[in-house]
This record gives C-alpha cells, structure tokens and sequence, in this order.
C-alpha cells in the first residue's frame, strides 16, 4: 500500500496521536484526582469529583495500553530500550496506577472517614504520580538515555534512576503535571456546579498560568542543551540496523529543527495561547471551550516536544550513532503495512465510539445528586 519510508513515518504519526490521546482523556482523569484533596472540602464533594470522572477513567487507560502495544509493535527496539533504561520508573507509575480502582471502586464500600482519607490519597498519588514520571521519562528523551548497542543490536543501559533526574527532564515533569492538572480542573468546570465549578475555575487559572510560564522556561533551557543530528544521507526505506549511521551530538542543538524549519515555531506558540485563551474561557463560563482550549494545548506541547525529537526517537547519550531513530528502529514493512490497516480502520472507529460515550454521559452534577444516587454511585 505505502512504501517503507511512507509507513515509518506514518506509524510516527499514529504513536503520536495515541501518546496525544492519552495525555487528554486520561490526563483530566489524573487532573482530577490531583485535586481531589485541594478541591473538595468534604466527603460529599470529593464524591462528586470522582463521580465526573467515574464513567470514563477505566476506558480512558485504553490509550495508554494500546500506545504501548502499539510501541512494541512497530518499535521493537525501543520498546526494550525504554524497559531497560526506565524500569524502575515504570514500575512506579503501574504501582501508582493500581492505586486508581481501589481508591475508586472500594472508597464509599465502608463508612469510614479514616477509609475514605487513605483511599483519597491513594487517588491524589494516582494522579501526580504518573505525569511526573511520563514527563521526567520524555525529557529524558531529549537530553539522551545512557545505552549502546552490541552488533547483535542487544542493549547495555549504562545509568540508574538517580541519572533520570536532571534538570530538563525535572522540568518536562513538572510541565506534566501542571497541564494534567488544568486538564482536569477544566474537565471540572464542565462538569460541576456552584463553588466547585468556582473554586475549579480558580484552579485552572493558576495550573495554566505555571504551565505557561514552565514551558517557556523549558524551552530556553533547550536551547542550550545538545542535539542529536545524523551526518550524511540515511537511507530511509533500508532494513533497519541502528548501527548503519553516523550520529553526532552539537552543543546547543536540541532545537536545530526549530531553526531549520521556522513555521514549527508556530506550535509552542499555539500551546501558549491555546492556555491564555482557556484562562479567558473559564473567567467568562465557558468551560466547555476551556477544556477543548486545554487539550489543544497539551496536544502542541506534545507535538512540540516531537518535533525537537524528530527523527530520534531514544537518541543515546554515551554512543550518539546507536541512537534509535524512526528510520532504522521500526519493525518489518509487512508488520508496518498491516498495523497502518488496522489503525486506519480501527482508531477513528474508537474516537467515534469515544465521542458518543461522552455525549451520552454529558451534564453536570452536584451535591444534590449524589446524596439521591448515593447508593449506586462511587
């Protein structure tokens, strides 16, 4: 259907849209979680927080199941990469995740306010947690990941988790988690009544309003960090082989794309504006703008981190030309062609699918309803 060039940089695309999904539809789940403690001042509000998100917060891991699915799928490579350099990361945020259906499905299961207070933190940790380290993890993308490859194409990770932690990828983590933070405290104008929806707004405002000011404070952080550039001609449709090219890492280059190819300028500024415009929406009632201002802004932060990437996708610290790329770290054309298939067919099918569950679970609630639904409700 596609040649091996087209398919490699078409699966790209499709990784992203996935990372992009997660990080919108799960991210106002966490936001709100994050919340949890901040906002509600009571059992009975903290029980409509959880309830604005109790129809969706199972389906929405779906985009991060199937994000690394589909990495192990098309990325072999870096998908072992990522579990060696990441490991005990990774072990985190699965730990942290469990903590979400047990703060969920057994918090209101007994009447006991030491219960709900362990099982409300076990959903503020839920919610922090995995931004952090999703953020720290893809900074530590930019910077490079300590590991060569021996010609059998095995990995050697080189560093421990204490070498994740520097200064960018602090950084990446914290924009992380301030935007999952507006993301869910938009979602929470949306969905919520009164002083909630209030003090929601308040929230939004201030988490929006850091995410801006981290994100440009990152960006000039990344303009003096060193950037991985292939030398000479890759041949972009040849069997992939990480250790067919010559990588060679420059001083203050992570950003060379940016400089190459201005127009990419436009997103950083769209994410930007797309969160000033969401503080407008909120202070105006408009929170139905506010949250789809909020998303777009999370996909341009994404995106922007992707173009500074492109076309590495795990570039190595220690051996720059081991880096894994989107030309020579992808799995078989045929493997390729058949997962473009599915995914043509398949992800407009689940965002429609998507799309319809949230029309149908549209509305807001409060106090009211949950005290006249309590028994069947989180």
């Amino acid at each position: 259907m596609f040649d091996y060039e087209t398919l490699r940089l078409f699966i790209w695309v499709v990784i992203g849209v996935l990372l992009i999904g997660f990080a919108i539809a799960d991210g106002f789940d966490m936001g709100v979680a994050a919340l949890l403690p901040i906002l509600g001042k009571n059992n009975l509000e903290r029980r409509v927080m959880i309830n604005t998100i109790a129809p969706h917060w199972d389906g929405n891991q779906v985009w991060l199941i199937t994000a690394g699915g589909a990495i192990f799928a098309v990325w072999p490579l870096v998908y072992g990469a990522a579990f060696s350099s990441f490991y005990l990361a990774m072990i985190f945020v699965l730990a942290t995740l469990w903590l979400r259906p047990i703060g969920m499905d057994y918090r209101a299961k007994l009447d006991s306010p030491k219960w709900r207070a362990a099982c409300d933190m076990a959903l503020f940790v839920s919610g922090v947690t995995p931004p952090i380290i999703f953020g720290v993890g893809f900074g530590n993308l930019l910077v490079g990941v300590p590991f060569e490859l021996n010609p059998l194409l095995m990995l050697d990770y080189q560093g421990g988790l204490l070498d994740l932690l520097t200064p960018l990828p602090i950084l990446c983590g914290l924009v992380s988690l301030s935007m999952t933070v507006t993301q869910g405290a938009t979602f929470l104008q949306m969905k919520t009544k009164d002083v909630l929806r209030m003090r929601a707004q308040k929230i939004a405002t201030y988490s929006a309003v850091t995410t801006i000011l981290l994100f440009a404070l990152g960006g000039f952080i990344a303009s003096s960090q060193s950037g991985y550039i292939i030398v000479g001609t890759l041949v972009k449709d040849a069997a992939s082989n990480p250790l067919n090219k010559q990588v060679v890492s420059d001083a203050g280059e992570l950003l060379h794309n940016f400089r190459d190819f201005p127009l990419l300028w436009l997103l950083p500024i769209n994410a930007i504006v797309s969160l000033m415009l969401s503080i407008w929406a909120g202070v105006y009632q408009r929170a139905g703008l506010a949250f789809s201002l909020s998303s777009a802004a999370i996909a341009s932060i994404i995106i922007t981190a992707g173009a500074a990437l492109f076309p590495m996708i795990m570039p190595s610290s220690i051996n720059p030309s081991h880096s894994l790329t989107l030309w020579d770290a992808t799995s078989s054309q045929k493997t390729l062609g058949i997962i473009a298939v599915v995914a043509i067919v398949v992800v407009p099918m689940i965002l429609s699918y998507t799309a319809w569950c949230y029309y149908k679970m549209f509305g807001r609630l409060d106090n009211d309803y949950v005290q006249s639904n309590s028994s069947s409700l989180y």
